[in-house]
């Protein structure tokens, strides 16, 4: 593999990036905090609230990676989580972050993939993904497997970067995409992880065309919300 040749479909897609996840697992938490200044926190609280979360609900936090998006849903409401992710590398991460806050009752991880979910169908109250769904070899066979284990009624939060629409800002972000960001993560971590990036939002279906696939699937009352002038989007719908 080299940085203008990434695989962007099928299982080669999922061993490129499983892969590449177990190399970068180390560093994943600064760059993610870094690279987007902190307010990647702000984006996955926003996810979070888009599920409705209730006392005694039991999420499921596919492309877990170390956690944050499970702990930020734990915030929210008196829930139990299930981490599910490819890489090995980064669930060993999650599962120290849920030692050291004393969190093992409430927060467990499985590695496993996410067009295959481990799971019994009708098991979970949410569904979470956060900057996941775009590493998946198959859109739609993931989206089917999360309608399959939701229980009816259950809702889906899809949290992935998006192209801003706004010409000035679009130009802005793509800089910053292409150029910039790789560069800073190459003197940090993988500079190969951080090219793939930009490269793979590229080839994410755009907003309607992602919508119409979770409608697809059976999903109902499918929307999406833009943030920080779209660089990232919320996708939601109801089992």
């Amino acid at each position: 593999m080299n940085d203008s040749n990434f695989i962007h479909s099928g299982d080669e897609k999922k061993s490129q990036v499983q892969s590449m996840f177990d190399r970068i697992a180390g560093r994943y938490d600064f760059l993610n905090h870094f690279l987007s200044l902190g307010i990647d926190l702000y984006w996955r609280k926003q996810s979070v609230k888009t599920l409705e979360l209730q006392n005694g609900h039991v999420l499921l936090d596919v492309a877990t990676g170390t956690g944050d998006q499970g702990f930020s849903a734990l915030k929210a409401a008196s829930i139990e989580v299930v981490g599910l992710d490819f890489s090995f590398n980064m669930l060993e991460l999650a599962k120290k972050k849920i030692d050291q806050r004393n969190l093992g009752e409430r927060f467990q991880v499985v590695q496993g993939d996410a067009e295959n979910l481990p799971f019994k169908d009708n098991s979970f109250d949410a569904l979470s993904i956060s900057y996941g769904i775009r590493n998946v070899g198959t859109i739609s066979a993931a989206l089917s497997e999360f309608y399959r284990v939701l229980k009816p009624g259950g809702r889906v939060s899809i949290l992935e970067f998006s192209e801003p629409e706004g010409w000035f800002f679009g130009r802005l972000y793509r800089f910053y995409f292409d150029h910039i960001l790789p560069k800073l993560a190459g003197v940090m971590s993988s500079k190969s992880a951080y090219t793939y990036l930009p490269e793979s939002v590229r080839h994410f279906p755009d907003r309607s065309d992602f919508k119409a696939l979770l409608s697809s699937e059976g999903f109902q009352y499918v929307k999406h919300r833009d943030l920080t002038f779209g660089i990232t989007a919320i996708y939601s719908g109801v089992k």
